[in-house]
């Protein structure tokens, strides 16, 4: 459109169907107008509805007759299609009606709730306007405040300048200057006039020199001139009357003036207490900068105390909370364990639990089948569809049977790392699968199964292994385990007992139904709508994949991008990985995955939490890397399992009991029975040795950690350790030793098994003094002249007071002197003074009977 000239006047707008027209001004002064029409709007048909011709439904006014025999006619094709009744068909019409108007009532309900909180959005950003409004309108009137006192300074600024200029002139020559500083007269602007000169003029119609001398003649730099900055268009339009200062100005005023304040030291503001948070320990330095204050004021008042301290010097909280107090803050005492707070999260309620898969663990004697059971359970698994052993990189997996039903099993090596899981307060097993072989019966390690399995309380079922033999007994196993408080339901108890073959797969259905029918009565349940925990089961250092972790998720639903935190390990998960080594998004309760992603391996037995930072996580595994270093400088970390350093740390009483573990590997079974025999025998009532797992072949990984969690040597006859063996050995602090002479072997046993008696005490006389006079010493307490009549006395030695020749105390003697020095010992017929420990009760006439002991190593015979 082209600018046009207003010549017709302006027309009012109008909702008719002509035309009209608006004026529109700039504020350059150019004007436009705009024509304004008001256009119908169309309406659009559509097939079957009102304007569609036809009648109200869209259909042809002819075919509304036969509507409803053509509609039955379509259900009866559909039904007819479907392989259903017509009647199915209507109902299912009716459930799919009922479900798009459910979805459609909860999508009206989430929209309102969006326009709701839309709202709420609305007030708060126009609450939050309206506070910034006030706060901008505050700071304009403050700015206008201080803009009016600058003003009023110079002003009287001015004044006082005028005024001194005014003196100086009727001084005469005297002050010249004063006379300096006074501005040239300006020229009188109507003689200007009438000799035909131009005078300019000012805002007010007066001259630049009349507005100069109203302004004090002043160029200060903050005078109107200066103020006024470059000619703009709203200055040369005359509308910058009063300009304002701005608040960046305002701003940097106000803190020049605090830092003239604070270089002055008149800064009178009120000192702010703050809540002072303090550990257990903290440096001088930091307790500083959680009380916002100096350190040098920490320092200078430490020394006020008599303390000479630094600002990297560490103080306890104790006195760290005096000095916050003596500063006037308060204080909130927390413990380095309180980052643990609140990792396990809240219990979970009734309604939130759904039921989860058991866990099973197998257990048993060696060579009773543990391993062949395992493998034909794993093929079983329908899902999988194929039949092999279990992978050995993997501690846990889930199989399914016929029926539908999961069963997760565990795979430790052993009882040791069963009981040490139970020790950490981390059991996840809720059913123990005790086998025993038909043809061997009970045998010792069954015995130790059946005592972890009572002792974590968690259910037996019996497998006897085995029946295919021709010697198997399944009736006689089942009247030996009656001796171990074991009664199975054919005998009148709770335990279930199943009779399998793990090489001939039989039975092996009844004993999953076992399974499941144990689970039901366990009622196992979990809730897998909240953050995950659980526990590792297994780790190990991948070469190509780095640390990998076998966990079991016991709560919640573990995902890939989840931060965990296992023991000193923690890191986000990048993968999920099931037994068959498929990637998986997500794990359940009672479901086993390798978790790829941590910075390190983690121990097996360790809880896992998943945390809602990176930065938790990383405080939490420093703490415990902390406690754990102090728990290694306690004790050594190199005196683990060394036969030499066991006699040591027995000889020093830091191990109470008198047992010597052993893990015994051998090339042949008659070997390593032998072995076992041999140690057994040369056990007394004192000390035993207990070879805790004896095997055929060469030392694995899992022989490594079972001695590392038992802490006993590996003896190895005739067999040598793979490299990861070693490797894992040396990183664990766990001694092999290798022999092929089997009287070497008992000769080391017998003598770290010497190490475990307690050594023989033999006592020694060696001399009699009697007391002549007590004297009470201030400081000392009382002190006993006496005279040695037989034998020597010696300083330190063991004393016995004999008073009627009854024995009424015995001790060590803590002073010998003679002539007030301090002397090693005393010979017969000589004089000297004595004093007992922590005991006063002596008398004249009493006399000293002294002595030496002993202590004589024992051995075995």
């Amino acid at each position: 459109m082209s600018d046009t000239k207003d010549t017709g006047g302006r027309k009012p707008l109008t909702t008719s169907r002509g035309s009209g027209t608006v004026k529109q001004k700039f504020s350059h002064g150019r004007s436009k107008q705009v024509e304004v029409v008001t256009k119908k709007k169309k309406r659009v048909v559509t097939p079957g509805g009102s304007g569609s011709g036809g009648g109200r439904g869209g259909k042809p006014s002819g075919a509304s007759g036969g509507g409803k025999s053509g509609g039955d006619s379509k259900i009866a094709a559909l039904a007819k299609k479907l392989g259903i009744t017509e009647a199915e068909l209507i109902a299912r019409q009716k459930v799919l009606l009922q479900r798009k108007a459910q979805e459609e009532a909860r999508k009206a309900e989430t929209e309102k709730a969006e326009e709701a909180q839309a709202r709420l959005r609305n007030e708060q950003e126009k609450k939050l306007q309206e506070v910034k409004e006030r706060e901008e309108a505050e700071a304009r009137r403050k700015a206008e405040e201080e803009r009016r006192k600058v003003e009023e300074a110079e002003a009287k600024k001015r004044e006082a300048e005028k005024a001194r200029s005014g003196g100086g002139s009727s001084g005469g020559r005297g002050k010249p200057a004063a006379r300096a500083e006074e501005p040239a007269a300006p020229p009188d602007p109507s003689a200007l006039e009438a000799a035909g000169g131009r005078v300019k003029r000012g805002k007010g119609g007066g001259s630049r020199s009349d507005d100069r001398e109203r302004s004090g003649g002043s160029r200060s730099r903050g005078g109107a001139e200066r103020r006024r900055g470059k000619l703009t268009i709203a200055t040369a339009l005359g509308d910058d009357g009063d300009r304002q200062r701005s608040l960046a100005s305002v701003r940097r005023a106000r803190e020049r003036e605090r830092e003239r304040r604070m270089g002055d030291g008149s800064d009178s503001g009120e000192k702010v207490s703050v809540e002072v948070t303090l550990p257990e320990t903290i440096t001088l330095q930091e307790l500083a900068g959680r009380m916002k204050e100096r350190v040098g004021d920490v320092v200078k008042f430490m020394m006020q105390q008599g303390e000479m301290m630094r600002g990297n010097d560490i103080i306890d909280a104790d006195m760290a909370e005096l000095i916050a107090a003596e500063f006037g803050h308060t204080v909130k005492r927390v413990a380095e364990s309180d980052v643990e707070i609140g990792l396990e999260g809240e219990e979970d309620k009734d309604e939130d639990l759904k039921p989860r898969a058991p866990v099973v663990t197998i257990m048993g004697h060696v060579d009773h089948g543990k391993t062949s059971l395992l493998d034909a359970m794993r093929a079983t698994d329908v899902v999988s569809g194929e039949a092999g052993g279990i992978t050995q990189h993997i501690g846990a997996y889930q199989v399914a049977d016929e029926a539908g039903n999961k069963i997760t099993f565990i795979d430790t090596p052993g009882h040791a790392a069963f009981s040490s899981m139970r020790a950490r307060g981390a059991n996840i097993t809720d059913i123990v699968i005790l086998v025993v072989a038909a043809d061997d019966g009970v045998m010792p390690q069954t015995i130790e199964a059946i005592n972890h399995a009572k002792a974590a309380e968690v259910p037996m079922i019996v497998a006897v292994n085995k029946i295919d033999k021709p010697d198997a007994k399944p009736q006689k196993v089942l009247t030996e385990l009656l001796q171990y408080d074991v009664q199975v339901e054919a005998m009148g108890g709770e335990v279930q007992a199943v009779e399998v073959s793990a090489l001939e797969k039989m039975g092996l259905d009844t004993l999953s139904e076992a399974i499941t029918l144990q689970a039901e009565l366990l009622e196992l349940k979990a809730n897998p709508d909240r953050v995950a925990d659980g526990t590792v089961v297994e780790s190990q250092l991948d070469k190509g994949r780095g640390p990998v972790a076998t966990v079991l998720v016991k709560r919640g639903m573990l995902q890939r991008g989840d931060i965990v935190v296992a023991g000193t390990q923690w890191g986000k998960v990048r993968a999920l990985n099931n037994e068959r080594g498929k990637q998986v998004p997500e794990a359940g309760p009672s479901v086993p995955v390798e978790v790829l992603g941590l910075d390190g391996a983690p121990e097996p037995g360790e809880p896992f939490y998943v945390v809602d930072s990176e930065a938790r996580a990383r405080e939490i595994t420093e703490y415990r890397i902390r406690q754990k270093r102090q728990k290694a400088g306690k004790a050594s970390v190199a005196a683990r399992a060394s036969l030499d350093q066991l006699m040591n740390k027995l000889k020093d009483g830091a191990i109470e009991a008198a047992e010597l573990p052993l893990v015994v590997k051998a090339d042949t079974q008659g070997s390593v029975e032998a072995i076992a025999q041999s140690v057994e025998k040369l056990s007394t009532e004192e000390v035993k040795a207990n070879a805790i797992h004896g095997a055929v072949g060469g030392i694995s990984e899992s022989d490594v950690l079972l001695a590392q969690s038992s802490g006993a040597p590996i003896i190895a006859f005739n067999v040598r350790a793979n490299k990861q063996a070693r490797d894992l050995a040396e990183k664990e602090g766990v001694e092999i030793r290798y022999y092929s002479i089997i009287y070497n072997l008992i000769d080391d046993v017998k003598d770290a098994m010497s190490g475990l008696l307690a050594p023989e005490q033999r006592e020694t006389f060696i001399g009699y003094a009697e007391i002549l006079e007590v004297f009470n010493i201030t400081r000392v307490g009382k002190v006993a002249g006496c005279r040695v009549t037989e034998g020597v006395v010696k300083r330190g030695c063991g004393v016995r007071l004999l008073r009627d020749d009854v024995v009424i105390h015995q001790g060590n003697l803590k002073t010998l002197k003679r002539f007030k020095d301090e002397v090693a010992e005393v010979s017969s017929g000589m004089e000297c003074g004595m004093a007992f420990e922590r005991y006063e009760d002596i008398r004249e006439g009493d006399r000293i009977e002294c002595f030496t002991v002993e202590e004589v190593e024992r051995r075995l015979e």
